[in-house]
């Protein structure tokens, strides 16, 4: 197939190119836009992908459906009509967030497969910005909460000195802070416990800007103690660098503990004693907020992670990634289960890692794990744990992962630095069903804290799975105000 830039677009344009086709059915025949789902079911969209340097004098690119294709060559699809959109992704960062501002699309085009002559499908136009305050397509009840919100938000924009100098560049770390109900900033008699928070793996702005709009309505409301809230963006180019320092993404965890904290402690009427500063996060966020506590245990006064990605390497979603082994397949040379709903098994390993790397070099998940984990590469580039091919594991990148992230792994090392200021400082929680696995880590480094004699709270919500985790007798907030009631009578009976 043959794609070409919008008819008035001036110059040039650079990126990845992705041919996106599903089967035409009544129930899409409306809908302006098809995305590669990496949790759908595979014989929903195929994609084929390829990176364009330039389109040239003539303005095209050809694209091989053949070469870098998922789940398998367009040819092997069965005759029929298909709907097909072209999208250059022009900042790479599709496998992150998707579709983003920016990008150039087609109009979503019905062709009849075999196709009897080559095809040309014309770019049409770039998506526009969508402002992160800008919450006119939700519920009227969310953009109430927003605008109730907003007055008592702060957008953070700070120049890290550190991760400067790791880049050799400026960089923001980038972090919104809700202040409670109540708050004076000239009243220099009261303090504030301060909650640390992260979302997971595609969190945005906007997403944060929920958060904050769903925590101001608890305090507001009284269900809640007031506190001030930090959200935390870990979000960049090769996917979530969850604060943790690295030889890839630079200090990270430096950046944030010595510079980005002491400033919001300088400048709002934050608590700045260990008793006072809590963390948590969902998913990847619920990995950083373990991580930070672990490795910092005498900053914080406690972490609430909440279905944390794996926090012990032996189950890294089901691959010990410490044994010999292939990522996509089990002894057995069964393939791996990626995630679940409840009992049946709803993704694969191996599908998913080959659908990340059709949909661009860097931003999934899994390379961003390499960005965070792994040690650099000859070429300067993260070394990669599995081949994207055979998924082989490397047990030279396994080791340093266990060397330098495994989360249980350290605080078995250290425990007995670790202890005074780090025992009784994690509350835990996930689903019993947990989408992707993730309760059976969470089960590995219980029973490690248990033989070490360590104080730790893990709970196992019945039946819940990722998304659900928060959820009790029909109430969405059930969890996070469990978890903001427990910060707050800590920070009480520590006496900040």
């Amino acid at each position: 197939m043959t794609v070409t830039l919008p008819a008035g677009w001036s110059g040039d344009a650079s990126g990845r190119l992705l041919l996106m086709v599903e089967p035409a059915t009544d129930a899409n025949a409306r809908a302006d836009r098809i995305d590669a789902n990496e949790f759908g079911p595979h014989d929903s969209v195929s994609t084929a992908a390829r990176d364009v340097a330039t389109f040239g004098a003539g303005r095209s690119v050809s694209i091989d459906t053949s070469d870098a294709a998922f789940p398998a060559s367009f040819a092997a699809l069965p005759p029929g009509d298909y709907r097909v959109q072209a999208l250059l992704d022009r900042n790479g960062d599709y496998g992150y967030g998707g579709a983003g501002a920016g990008d150039l699309v087609s109009q979503v085009t019905t062709l009849h497969w075999p196709q009897a002559s080559p095809t040309t499908i014309a770019l049409d136009h770039a998506l526009p910005a969508r402002a992160p305050w800008d919450f006119s397509d939700d519920a009227v009840a969310e953009q109430r909460a927003v605008a109730a919100a907003k007055p008592h938000c702060d957008e953070i924009f700070y120049r890290s000195a550190s991760l400067a100098a790791f880049s050799g560049r400026q960089t923001e770390m980038h972090a919104l802070v809700l202040r409670p109900p109540g708050y004076d900033e000239n009243d220099h008699r009261k303090t504030w416990p301060t909650v640390y928070q992260t979302g997971g793996f595609g969190t945005s702005q906007h997403a944060d800007i929920a958060w904050a709009a769903r925590i101001w309505r608890l305090e507001k409301a009284g269900r809640i103690p007031p506190m001030i809230w930090v959200f935390l963006d870990h979000s960049g180019p090769t996917g979530t660098h969850e604060f943790a320092d690295s030889v890839n993404n630079g200090p990270w965890s430096t950046a944030l503990t010595t510079e980005l904290i002491p400033f919001l402690e300088r400048n709002y009427r934050m608590d700045a004693r260990a008793d006072g500063r809590f963390l948590t996060g969902h998913s990847s966020g619920g990995w950083f907020a373990l991580w930070a506590q672990v490795a910092y245990p005498k900053m914080f006064g406690g972490t609430w992670p909440i279905s944390p990605d794996p926090v012990d390497f032996h189950d890294f979603i089901g691959v010990d990634l410490y044994k010999p082994g292939n990522f996509y397949t089990d002894e057995a040379g069964r393939p791996r289960p990626l995630s679940r709903d409840h009992e049946r098994v709803t993704g694969l390993m191996g599908d998913f890692a080959r659908l990340e790397d059709v949909l661009g070099h860097d931003g999934g998940q899994f390379r961003s794990f390499e960005w965070v984990f792994s040690p650099r590469g000859a070429d300067g580039t993260p070394m990669r744990l599995y081949d994207r091919t055979t998924g082989r594991i490397d047990p030279e990148v396994a080791a340093y992962w266990r060397a330098h992230y495994d989360i249980a792994a350290k605080i078995e090392r250290d425990w007995p630095t670790l202890r005074p200021d780090l025992d009784g400082k994690i509350h835990l929680t996930v689903g019993s069903a947990d989408t992707f696995y993730l309760d059976r880590p969470a089960h590995r480094l219980e029973a490690l804290l248990h033989r070490l004699g360590a104080h730790a709270d893990f709970t196992y919500v019945p039946g819940a799975d990722h998304g659900s985790v928060f959820v009790r007798d029909g109430d969405p907030d059930a969890l996070i105000t469990d978890i903001a009631r427990q910060m707050a009578a800590t920070a009480r009976a520590k006496g900040a």
